[in-house]
């Protein structure tokens, strides 16, 4: 058979451009190579057991699956193979010369903005396979589709500086192989006993067997060993496993090197049966918020032990996308696909049964482990809160397991929960109490909690972008409704309405003067019963966005409706006095817009004219 030969190609630009932070930028934990390919080896050999379901000749005269690790000291090189699914030539192109993923921008950009000299985010982002080239100066990689005739193969090579080569060529068996050729300076990898523990370290869990040979007068000898457990960890007693197990299969599972914050493993017998073995990450991956909606996820699901899917997201809500695990179930069709999953009534059930599991596992840190909640609140607080908005019927949970900060919590903590709350609530009170703001200095400081510091009602202070958001699904907890200091109006005592509508009487001409200086800028003018001490704040109607919100989705580029603002004052202030009595029209009218415009920069929204503001500022200055 004669075959076309060797065709060159360049490297898509962003493949160049992570080849470049790799070779460049990551010198810790050089041997990342190792796990990565050998979990690429894994999928392959899980995704023909799959595929070998419904066409047993793919494996024919070959069926037991495994991955070989080996080392040449005289070559110099370190080989990876595995007698998996094994990739055609597309497959190659697709798989090593290009990358389709959005979220490889998103490795760039975390890579180069923050100056990584660590790997531990590359396998995150699917580009795993590049770490060969932390250590190797030329890789080849060999490969045959388990579909495909002997002369079908395939060979890539690259040197990872900008081309790579292609060729056509005979393979006698399927799958694909993987041979880095070593830096000068990378001697420690030919050593077996490094290769075995990185093995042992990183890849123990794997459920094939790795396989390395032993050693014999420096070299690979004849017989070989299997170095890793090659086992479904799930699958074991939980009594067998130790809490170091469950920590090295979560950093396999996750391509991550911090340990899982906690885990929840369980098996359900029944009608259906399943197991899930679920993870809570330390810290949140770099695409969790930034788009992350929108990249892989999900938990791994297999079926009989056979593997189905690597991100099967149908398995938990996106609110919960940070959670890694492995679902495995008895009872499913092993024929499954997504179309399938997403009207598998029986999946149904055992996504419930994970949500519950994964809640259960937060209110349990909540409970009995406050530091760890407190760690896991920083990193997928908001990420949880999206959960009001998505999953009614686990709303209450949810909400439970929110906490903020508040007027009498510490500092800018985020430490106090709803229930915290209600325990503190006066006799009589009946609404919870919040503001919302683009930063906790802007809602501490906001003019519209002084009456309700004066009063020693507590006020939760909600400064993230999602909270405004949320707050439009979570309109009451246990019974008593959550209100905004800073919309409608408020509910007085018979006191405080008796005085309420005499400061109002006796303010009309000065109210009449600001809508008369203010004109079309503003909806209304009013006495506030917020203020004690500002001369004046904004009022929002109930339905009313925020206006840092507001501000925020233009920037977006949403197109917001336009809305005057409600201006509040308080005619005891001394500004506002000076209104009163001012004379001179044009020193009156400087005033008027300013009290408008403090107000509203308090709230955040912005200034239509900033240029104005500053000329208005200088002429009141300067008198």
């Amino acid at each position: 058979m004669t075959f076309a030969p060797a065709e060159t190609r360049k490297f898509e630009a962003e493949v160049a451009q992570v080849l470049h932070l790799v070779t460049h930028s990551l010198y810790s934990h050089k041997e990342i190579f190792l796990r990565e390919l050998i979990s690429n080896a894994s999928d392959a050999c899980d995704k023909l057991r799959f595929e070998s379901i419904a066409k047993p000749e793919l494996v024919a005269g070959d069926g037991e699956l495994h991955i070989d690790v080996s080392w040449d000291p005289e070559a110099r090189t370190v080989t990876v193979r595995d007698n998996g699914v094994g990739m055609n030539r597309d497959e190659v192109v697709a798989n090593i010369g290009t990358i389709a993923s959005s979220g490889t921008r998103r490795f760039l950009e975390a890579m180069s903005a923050e100056q990584k000299t660590d790997a531990h985010l590359i396998g995150q982002f699917g580009v795993g396979f590049y770490s060969a080239f932390v250590v190797a100066d030329r890789v080849t990689v060999l490969s045959r589709r388990a579909d495909a005739p002997a002369g079908e193969g395939v060979k890539w090579e690259s040197d990872g500086k900008g081309e790579y080569s292609l060729e056509q060529v005979e393979l006698a068996q399927r799958g694909t192989t993987v041979i880095l050729h070593l830096k000068a300076d990378e001697d420690e990898f030919l050593k077996p006993w490094t290769l075995k523990s990185l093995i042992t370290r990183y890849s123990d869990h794997v459920a094939f067997p790795i396989r390395l040979p032993l050693e014999k007068d420096g070299k690979p000898g004849d017989e070989g060993e299997t170095v890793n457990a090659a086992s479904a960890l799930w699958t074991k007693p939980k009594s067998e496993i130790s809490d170091e197990d469950y920590q090295s299969f979560y950093k396999s599972l996750g391509h991550d090197f911090n340990d899982a914050l906690t885990w929840t493993h369980n098996r359900v017998e029944g009608s259906q049966s399943f197991t899930t073995l679920l993870y809570l990450p330390s810290q949140p991956p770099f695409d969790l918020m930034m788009g992350g909606r929108d990249e892989r996820k999900g938990l791994k699901l297999y079926i009989k032990r056979v593997f189905i899917m690597d991100a099967a997201e149908e398995l938990l809500p996106n609110y919960l996308r940070f959670v890694r695990g492995v679902v495995d179930a008895d009872d499913l069709p092993l024929n499954v696909s997504r179309e399938i999953l997403q009207q598998n009534r029986q999946l149904d059930r055992i996504k419930a049964a994970c949500v519950k599991r994964v809640l259960d596992l937060i209110e349990k840190l909540a409970r009995d482990e406050p530091e760890k909640f407190t760690t896991f609140y920083k990193a997928f607080g908001n990420t949880l809160k999206e959960g009001i908005a998505e999953d009614h019927a686990n709303r209450e949970r949810i909400a439970k397991l929110l906490r903020f900060a508040s007027t009498k919590g510490e500092g800018s903590a985020q430490s106090v929960s709803l229930d915290d709350y209600i325990g503190r609530m006066a006799v009589g009170q009946d609404t919870l109490w919040y503001i919302t703001a683009d930063s906790h200095a802007a809602a501490i400081g906001s003019p519209q909690l002084e009456a309700f510091k004066a009063k020693g009602i507590e006020v939760l202070l909600m400064s993230d972008r999602i909270d405004e958001w949320m707050l439009g699904s979570l309109n009451e907890y246990a019974g008593k409704k959550l209100k905004n200091v800073a919309k409608g109006e408020l509910a007085l005592d018979e006191a405080d309405k008796k005085q309420q509508e005499e400061a109002s009487k006796a303010a009309e001409p000065l109210l009449k003067k600001l809508k008369d200086l203010l004109g079309d800028r503003v909806s209304d003018v009013r006495v506030s019963a917020r203020l004690t001490d500002s001369p004046s704040c904004l009022a929002l109607s109930d339905y009313e966005m925020a206006p840092h919100l507001a501000r925020l989705l233009r920037e977006a580029g949403h197109d917001m409706p336009e809305s005057k603002p409600t201006l509040e004052i308080n005619p005891q202030h001394a500004l506002l006095m000076r209104v009163e009595a001012e004379a001179d029209e044009g020193k009156a009218k400087d005033l008027a817009n300013l009290l408008l415009e403090q107000a509203e920069i308090a709230a955040g929204a912005p200034l239509p004219d900033p240029s104005a503001f500053v000329q208005r500022m200088n002429r009141v200055l300067l008198g």
